[in-house]
């Protein structure tokens, strides 16, 4: 039987304001447990929530970057339940009126091809502590330093078909909120993780399987994982004769499965009810409007500037806009070489691989933008050749020199491009290889093509990688050809 999986995410998307959503307490992370959560935190009595305006504007600008519908209207609940990290015994969020209704995402695949997968909703809430297992020998250490702190909850509808398509969608989220500022989407420290719905059902039913919901997935490789082992695991349990029931499941990357936490709650479970110390929030057009009209251009438009205005292929265009550091950088170096194909040549090849090869974020270059644009900019203009210019790039990475012109002045890596000089460096090396010479001559002309790769190695070596390419393979072979 041919099996179709069905996906739905929820993304936790922690807004980058300053302080929480409902108090003054501040969010940095990396504070000492429970000294950044305040008696509105904790829920004290006597004390009242005060929504911070900040995070509604955070969540508006989200809708109306995915073209959402932004009502009028929003209502915050108390979503009642009990746990050590919840000490109000409810969490603040929007169960029934939103503050983002329907949009929707549109996702790029492998292939290059794109799909829009409908978005039913995004809500505020609250986050809750943190319950610490490790280290406490047999029991458990609650830090209340994120109660408080502002989420934007955004939930899909099931239209994802495939781990790659989900992890895909996740990317495009984090872009999106990412190029907005209303997120560092720092999926490590948990500004942005997402639960997986995961069901099965066989290929042409209408009718939904019955999901299993994996909880707090922390990365795009973990998601990927965590759909591959679920879909696996339901579609045997259905095969052998068993029936998957609905639950909420944890994802282990240590043994690369996942395992039953609780069965699922529905909603009634949790006796959602208006909060009554929060007053409904009313945005009104003009709010609106001035939040839309503060938009920054997003990753969908960057993509088509890139293509269009910039004549750089769909794939150089969706590598160079999946993040605004990236897309940021590109452009800098781009306005200063010139020329915006050999900025993404060099951003998505030499750059990229160097990152990668020391684990560093694009923020966190060695080489800056502008450097980069300068080297390029010599590259360019025949100053060096391409070898010489990875001799630079290296020499910049590693602190060498402020600037390309330095090292290349400093390391005598200026291209030879006078003739006279090159054509004495072929005189001599002809002069020192008489055998290849001979056996050039001897050559069927349309084997000697192959046979000059010799002598321009030697010529570079003779000039230490600086002679022009070109002039010496054009010399050489007219040099040479004139011996036949």
């Amino acid at each position: 039987m041919q099996w179709e999986t069905v996906i739905g995410l929820e993304v936790h998307v922690q807004l980058a304001t300053r302080s929480k959503i409902f108090s003054g307490a501040p969010t940095a992370f990396g504070a000492e447990p429970n000294t950044q959560a305040c008696a509105v935190d904790l829920g004290m009595p006597g004390v009242l929530p005060v929504l911070n305006e900040a995070a509604v504007a955070m969540a508006v600008q989200f809708g109306l970057a995915i073209h959402a519908e932004i009502p009028e209207i929003s209502v915050f609940d108390r979503k009642n339940y009990f746990y050590p990290d919840l000490p109000k015994g409810y969490q603040t969020s929007q169960m029934y009126h939103p503050i983002v209704g329907a949009g929707e995402v549109e996702i790029t695949l492998d292939d290059g091809s794109t799909k829009r997968i409908r978005v039913h909703h995004a809500h505020l809430e609250e986050d809750a502590g943190k319950s610490l297992h490790e280290d406490f020998h047999g029991m458990t250490g609650v830090d209340l330093n994120r109660a408080g702190t502002p989420l934007l909850e955004i939930v899909s509808e099931p239209d994802l078909r495939s781990a790659k398509e989900a992890a895909a969608y996740l990317k495009a989220i984090h872009s999106i909120v990412t190029y907005l500022g209303i997120s560092d989407g720092n999926m490590a420290e948990g500004s942005m993780r997402c639960d997986v719905n995961v069901s099965v059902r066989p290929r042409g039913q209408e009718t939904y399987g019955t999901r299993a919901e994996i909880k707090n997935v922390n990365s795009f490789r973990f998601v990927e994982r965590a759909i591959a082992f679920e879909v696996e695991r339901q579609v045997e349990l259905i095969e052998d004769g068993g029936k998957v029931v609905q639950e909420t499941r944890l994802f282990d990357p240590d043994r690369d499965e996942t395992r039953s936490m609780r069965t699922k709650e529905e909603a009634n479970d949790y006796r959602y009810f208006p909060c009554p110390d929060l007053l409904p929030v009313v945005l009104d057009q003009a709010y609106v409007d001035h939040l839309r009209s503060n938009l920054p251009e997003l990753p969908a438009e960057k993509r088509v500037r890139f293509e269009q205005e910039l004549g750089l292929s769909a794939y150089d265009a969706s590598v160079l806009s999946a993040t605004r550091e990236m897309a940021d950088f590109f452009e800098e170096a781009k306005n200063v070489c010139g020329d915006a194909k050999q900025a993404a040549n060099w951003v998505q090849g030499e750059l990229s691989g160097a990152l990668n090869r020391e684990g560093l974020p694009i923020v966190d270059s060695p080489v800056s933008a502008r450097q980069l644009g300068e080297l390029i900019a010599r590259v360019m203009d025949d100053t060096i050749n391409g070898k010489a210019a990875k001799q630079v790039f290296q020499a910049l990475w590693n602190g060498q020199g402020a600037r390309a012109d330095d090292i290349i002045e400093a390391q005598g890596l200026k291209q030879v491009t006078d003739s006279g000089a090159i054509e004495a460096m072929i005189d001599q090396v002809i002069a020192d290889s008489p055998a290849q010479v001979a056996q050039y001559r001897d050559a069927e002309p349309d084997k000697r093509g192959k046979m000059i790769g010799y002598f321009v190695g030697q010529v570079m070596k003779a000039s230490r990688g600086t002679a022009n390419p070109q002039q010496v393979n054009q010399l050489l072979k007219e040099k040479l050809d004139a011996l036949c």
